[in-house]
């Protein structure tokens, strides 16, 4: 079942529909990189932007180093 996430960034409002199990997950996430009660610029959404793509950086080279220590076994 979907569930409705929204989010005001520069003054206006923004809705995605999610999954309900990871409605619970993103909400937590967003709730500790924006102002779930109000308005966010735009500086703020990029700074959240980037935070998100360095994890996926470090969880890909984590995957890369492993992948790389699997093959020599």
């Amino acid at each position: 079942m979907a569930k409705k996430i929204g989010l005001h960034v520069g003054g206006r409002r923004f809705d995605v529909d999610v999954e309900e199990e990871f409605a619970v997950y993103l909400e937590k996430k967003m709730a500790k990189d924006f102002n779930i009660d109000g308005n966010n610029d735009l500086k703020l959404l990029l700074q959240a932007y980037v935070r998100k793509t360095y994890e996926l950086y470090t969880i890909d080279e984590k995957i890369d180093e492993i992948t790389k220590k699997i093959d020599i076994l």
